[in-house]
């Protein structure tokens, strides 16, 4: 028996999608751009009320309801740290540190992963395990023994001790990610190099490391970083207002009665601002290093 007409086309209608494929896909692309202003308002967040509190004054900071655009803009805060020739001091011991440290890093961990990523040795396996387990372990743990062994060094309270105890910690991450990014360059080249007359260094330096660019940058600024905002070891291993960083400089505002929260968040500002225009800067370098440098291990 044929069924009406009616039903036939409800039927039909049933199996029609609500929305086109083109739709659908609009619709996904909204709520993943949506998904991700979310996380973009979480993420600034902080940073636009670090800028804010930085900009009025302490008693502003506490009003209720409180004001992310200042009723009163001041700048008292950031005249202050200018002026003060303790924080400047900070800023150059945290960039001298932080330089001093990279370059290191990346010097010895480019020699180290060209060593595991071109030759076979014996042990090669096991020192690449080690290096990786090295990651593994919490730094605060290392605290005692490295304070022992940089006051056996006579380092104490000094610029060096402070570069050698960072290196410790930067280095292992230089050595995996630069040896993920060579293995990613097909050995050609060096035998290309090779047979023109280099040696294995000239190799490195001339053929291989002008093409792991985005490998040197994404290591270079992670390991700045890791310098740059290192608070403990900096507190424990220095002790004279000469040696200390801008970390320990912000922490040096909590006064016994109160904080000086304008100007810790005006120290903050300029602290971040360095580290802002590198990521701003080579933000593409960053992300081809990180994502090339993990293809091999």
């Amino acid at each position: 028996m044929a069924q009406p007409a009616s039903s036939q086309r409800a039927q039909v209608s049933s199996r029609q999608p609500l929305l086109s494929a083109a739709n659908q896909a609009r619709v996904r692309k909204g709520m993943i751009y949506a998904a991700l202003i979310v996380v973009a308002c979480v993420v600034t967040f902080p940073i636009i009320w670090m800028v804010s509190v930085s900009l009025k004054p302490t008693t502003e900071t506490f009003s209720l309801p409180p004001t992310l655009i200042p009723e009163v803009l001041q700048l008292d805060a950031y005249f202050k740290i200018f002026k003060n020739a303790s924080f400047r001091s900070y800023m150059f011991n945290s960039y001298l540190i932080g330089i001093a440290v990279t370059l290191l890093s990346l010097l010895l961990g480019t020699l180290a992963a060209y060593g595991f990523s071109r030759y076979r040795f014996f042990g090669d396996k096991a020192a690449k395990l080690f290096v990786i387990t090295t990651q593994m372990v919490p730094t605060i743990t290392l605290l005692i023994p490295i304070f022992g062994v940089i006051v056996w060094l006579r380092l104490y309270d000094s610029l060096w001790g402070l570069i050698l105890t960072y290196l410790t910690f930067s280095l292992p991450y230089c050595i995996i990610m630069m040896n993920g990014y060579l293995n990613t360059i097909p050995k050609d080249f060096d035998e290309a190099a090779i047979i023109d007359g280099c040696s294995p260094l000239r190799v490195l330096f001339s053929v291989l490391l002008p093409m792991a660019v985005p490998g040197l940058i994404s290591t270079a600024i992670y390991t700045f970083l890791l310098s740059w905002n290192e608070f403990l070891f900096a507190l424990a291993l220095t002790r004279s207002d000469e040696m200390r960083t801008v970390p320990v400089g912000i922490s040096m505002l909590v006064g016994e009665f109160g904080l000086k929260w304008d100007e810790m968040m005006a120290f903050s500002v300029i602290g971040s601002i360095p580290v802002l225009i590198l990521f701003v800067l080579l933000q593409k370098y960053i992300v081809s290093g990180l994502s090339d440098g993990g293809v091999k291990g």
